[in-house]
């Protein structure tokens, strides 16, 4: 029997680690673009599960195949070779350009893992070679590792003592990074778009320059491509954009649809810094999450699901502009690519997103200030239209304060 929203409220507080402000409602289930609360009533979705549910809800080729899996076998251990697991690895490597990959179950645990090889392979070189250089305002996980490496001193505050080795460099600022990096220089970690921290995208030139530093100090880079990989900005790898390969990438979200996982893809020559034993999980990259992910790398490769998060994100931001355009008091900047748009208010952003909610539509704040969209990226122009039409009347109303 469903229970009502006030007991299942009840239930959380009496049980639930109080750790996150929700919203208050009950969601029961999704179907494409949209989800349903526990007492029917429908919502546009352009969060997606913070840009994991890329083929959006009950996604019927994902669903059958997690099924299927589910009744052969959803976990064995890593003590032995399951084929889902080793489809899932030859798919990465081969999209992603690099060597290896290795999965986990979050993108914190991809970070952490990351981080791990980075360590490792520069000990081999000099056992001195341990700092690693990351950006303010980024977001790499919630461990103690990577929550050092995340530059916002508000997640750090009570966890001391943190883990020595990290410093952080303004992103997009080369010559603050030029004066940081030496020798000692085990690894730059950046988000090839800043997700959580605003939605910020570098330019082609400072991406470049980091690579060339990194090769020139013998320092590892390393992309955080959590959020903004799998498709979400058109490309497979945000980092195609920019003409810059990493020597390793970290994904989690959306490689799975929804079931959790996390992958690091590494270059050989960084492979070859761990052995037997140097790594390890139970669950990650399990029989039951490698099929998803395979489901999912491989309906966004051939179902031409690239090329429609290139028309429909232009389109989304061409609405969003035009917004900027009319309340340009409210409004101080879009930015982004594909369907990771943010836009940058003048206030802070709680309010427009709770009436939204109110309105049925589904959208989430970010830095205090940014509206974050990241919807699925199967949504269309009508979906887009029908976010809009939600949300222009809400923007009006603040605009005139």
């Amino acid at each position: 029997m469903k229970e009502t929203d006030e007991a299942i409220y009840a239930k959380d507080a009496a049980g639930y680690l109080p750790v996150f402000n929700r919203y208050k409602i009950v969601l029961d289930h999704g179907e494409g673009v949209y989800v349903f609360d526990n007492n029917g009533r429908k919502y546009i979705d352009f969060l997606a599960g913070i840009a994991v549910n890329v083929l959006g809800h009950a996604y019927a080729p994902l669903v059958k195949t997690i099924a299927e899996q589910a009744g052969r076998m959803i976990h064995c251990s890593n003590l032995y070779y399951t084929q889902a697991q080793a489809d899932a690895a030859e798919r990465l490597v081969r999209l992603s350009g690099l060597g290896k990959a290795f999965f986990a179950n979050s993108g914190a645990e991809a970070n952490e893992g990351a981080i791990k090889v980075a360590h490792k392979y520069a000990h081999a070189k000099d056992p001195e070679k341990s700092q690693i250089i990351t950006a303010w305002h980024s977001f790499h996980g919630r461990t103690l590792a990577t929550l050092t490496a995340t530059g916002q001193p508000k997640y750090h505050e009570g966890f001391g003592p943190l883990p020595e080795g990290f410093d952080y460099v303004h992103y997009g600022n080369i010559e603050e990074l030029e004066k940081m990096m030496s020798a000692k220089t085990c690894a730059v970690m950046l988000e090839t778009i800043q997700g959580e921290g605003g939605v910020h995208v570098p330019t082609s030139e400072y991406l470049k320059r980091v690579r060339e530093l990194c090769d020139e100090h013998g320092a590892l880079l390393i992309f955080d491509e959590i959020q903004c990989g799998m498709g979400r900005t058109g490309k497979m790898f945000a980092y195609e954009h920019f003409g810059v390969q990493p020597d390793i990438v970290t994904l989690a979200k959306g490689l799975a649809g929804g079931v959790p996982i996390g992958a690091f893809i590494v270059t050989d020559e960084a492979a070859a810094a761990l052995h037997a034993g140097d790594h390890g999980t139970t669950f990650g990259g399990n029989p039951l999450a490698c099929a998803a992910a395979n489901v999912v790398l491989d309906t966004v490769q051939k179902e031409g699901i690239l090329g429609h998060v290139d028309k429909v994100g232009a389109y989304f931001r061409e609405k969003l502009e035009g917004f900027q355009k009319k309340y340009p008091a409210l409004i101080k900047e879009v930015r982004g690519m594909g369907l990771l748009l943010g836009m940058e208010l003048s206030i802070e952003g709680r309010g427009i997103v709770n009436e939204c909610l109110e309105h049925g539509a589904i959208i989430n704040c970010t830095a205090g200030n940014v509206l974050r969209f990241v919807p699925p990226l199967i949504v269309k122009e009508a979906h887009i239209d029908e976010l809009c039409a939600i949300l222009e009347p809400i923007l009006a109303k603040y605009a005139k304060g």
